[in-house]
């Protein structure tokens, strides 16, 4: 990971003083670096990581990177890594240019790792946005656009459209990882094929856990700011859930998840009731049902170290939401 991050920030330094500046900021504060792993993780179920495996994992990281910077502005959010957003401490221009450039600077490191990587680089970028875009039509305002995602967690229609979102804002990217990984890391096409198949379940598992942590957390653990989907009124798992009951006692949960929250203490309420019902429990339930679906992607791989280090991050991405 050390070739990675000096890489890292090395493509995001620029000769306009500002613009450097800009374009480090969330690179320099940290983060979990948890798709680049993934491509080196990958790449170590062929032959290792090299040169190309280091680009390609640079490649994905500027991608998350620049979608953060987008991301921001969208939710309106104060934090993000524990230090200001970049929409707050340069304003939403600012962020959306750089988050921009960002991704332009992605597709310059990818450019030379050939044309298939170009091609994967701009099909995972399409299905980042569509599912951005889904994401963002699911709330009340557009509540024609998402109509399937008014039902519960026993609307299987409303769960698939849910998980369909997850898969493409999340999944593809952390599929691309893995995939970059196998590629570059010498693998066979069939094990290149199970790494991105395995990379968009873990995704997904992902997105789940990073859904529930956005209701149970606090800025000081997640380093975000909480309650953001419910602000935005999303039908995020443990919302599916909650809608199940017919318990009078949620009358009130179920009127504040209705639609999106603009008033500070209503959504300090909605997220004590949410953060006490048991949907929290069946939403978490559900995540480690997905999590051991992708551990079994791996089944058909040769045992060793790296498809056991894989195994283990499915396992520790669905343990962050406990």
């Amino acid at each position: 990971m050390a070739a990675v991050s000096a890489r890292l920030l090395q493509v995001v330094d620029h000769e306009d003083p500002f613009i450097a500046e800009a374009s480090g900021h969330l690179a320099a504060a940290g983060g979990k670096r948890f798709r680049p792993l993934l491509t080196l993780l990958a790449s170590e179920v062929g032959t290792g990581w090299n040169a190309e495996v280091v680009e390609a994992a640079v490649g994905v990281e500027l991608t998350h990177l620049a979608s953060l910077y987008h991301d921001d502005v969208m939710d309106e959010a104060d934090l993000r890594r524990g230090v200001p957003s970049a929409n707050a401490r340069y304003g939403n221009s600012t962020a959306i240019l750089v988050g921009d450039l960002l991704f332009g600077t992605a597709s310059a490191v990818v450019a030379d790792l050939g044309p298939e990587a170009v091609k994967i680089q701009a099909q995972t970028f399409v299905r980042l946005c569509a599912g951005q875009i889904r994401d963002d039509l699911q709330t009340a305002s557009q509540s024609g656009h998402g109509a399937a995602l008014a039902g519960d967690a026993q609307d299987a229609a409303a769960v698939s459209a849910y998980l369909d979102i997850l898969a493409d804002k999340t999944g593809a990217l952390i599929a691309t990882a893995a995939r970059y990984g196998g590629l570059f890391g010498g693998c066979d096409d069939a094990t290149v094929v199970t790494l991105t198949n395995y990379g968009e379940k873990l995704g997904v598992v992902f997105q789940l856990a990073d859904d529930l942590l956005d209701v149970s957390s606090g800025a000081g653990t997640s380093g975000k700011t909480p309650g953001t989907d419910l602000r935005e009124g999303k039908a995020t798992l443990p919302v599916l859930y909650a809608r199940t009951s017919a318990d009078p006692a949620d009358a009130r949960l179920l009127e504040l998840t209705r639609g999106p929250i603009s008033d500070p203490t209503e959504l300090d309420e909605a997220l004590g009731l949410l953060r006490a019902h048991p949907a929290m429990d069946q939403a978490l339930d559900h995540t480690r049902r997905v999590a051991l679906d992708a551990r079994a992607l791996l089944d058909g791989l040769p045992e060793g170290p790296a498809v056991q280090a894989l195994r283990s991050l499915v396992d520790g991405v669905a343990l962050r939401a406990s």
